[in-house]
């Protein structure tokens, strides 16, 4: 059986407040890759293939119309 893991930054509300403040000033953004809902299959798969470089980020907006 194979598991998907992952990990948040931790700290508390003021240390993630304070990190984000020093990324937006110096232009520091993640690597992510956006996908449809519908593509999440196809991104568990790929996840399953190691064949991942960014983090994976669900677009729900243009869902909810």
């Amino acid at each position: 059986m194979r598991t998907i893991a992952g990990s948040i930054v931790g700290g508390g509300t003021q240390e993630t407040k304070e990190m984000v403040e020093i990324c937006a000033e110096n232009g520091i953004y993640p690597e992510i890759e956006i996908i449809p809902i519908q593509y999440v299959n196809g991104a568990l798969e790929r996840l399953e293939n190691r064949d991942v470089k960014y983090r994976f980020v669900i677009d729900i907006a243009n869902t909810l119309n």
